[in-house]
């Protein structure tokens, strides 16, 4: 295999507006022999795909602007189906976990995370019939942070529209969303 062809394989999109968090990933990246490029957000990333097509992708859920890291899974896997997408999030919940996978994701896993968990969700691209289910039950307040996520998921991460489906004003809402989960 020529290098040319090796950098193709190991070639890393990181969709992710922290750029310190952005530079400090790629550096890492970099070291275990990925060559990285860089996207703030959604046109961002568009730009580079007419240039490059990478075999990976990291992106950030919640992206500065009208377009969320749902629109760039979609966008990423309608450019190659075969691309490793694991999206990172702050904000994890089960309804975007499944709307990324649903959209092209291999992985989801909540911040922080590092390279090795990015790079083991690479890895583990097929699903796992062996993994353990958790015993532990559902409480209340974590019900309500999954219901608040899938609300957001469907109304494209809009707060207002959130807070009115969920018939709550919408400083509650940004409240409960600055809040940290609760496990």
């Amino acid at each position: 295999m020529s290098e040319v062809d090796q950098q193709t394989e190991r070639l890393l999109l990181i969709v992710e507006d922290d750029e310190a968090f952005a530079r400090t990933l790629s550096r890492s990246f970099e070291r275990r022999g990925y060559t990285v490029i860089h996207a703030a957000g959604m046109e961002d990333m568009e730009k580079l795909l007419e240039e490059h097509d990478p075999g990976y992708a990291v992106v950030d859920l919640k992206l500065k602007g009208e377009a969320s890291g749902l629109a760039c899974v979609q966008t990423l896997n309608q450019q190659n189906e075969d691309m490793l997408i694991v999206v990172l999030t702050g904000y994890a919940s089960i309804a975007t976990a499944v709307e990324a996978v649903k959209l092209g994701a291999c992985h989801y896993l909540a911040k922080p995370s590092n390279t090795d968990d990015i790079e083991a969700a690479f890895l583990r691209a097929e699903g796992d019939v062996d993994v353990a289910l958790t015993a532990r039950e559902t409480d209340l307040k974590t019900l309500e942070w999954e219901r608040i996520h899938e609300t957001l998921a469907e109304t494209g991460f809009n707060i207002s529209e959130t807070a009115r489906r969920l018939g709550m004003h919408r400083r509650t809402l940004a409240r409960k969303l600055g809040k940290q989960r609760v496990k």
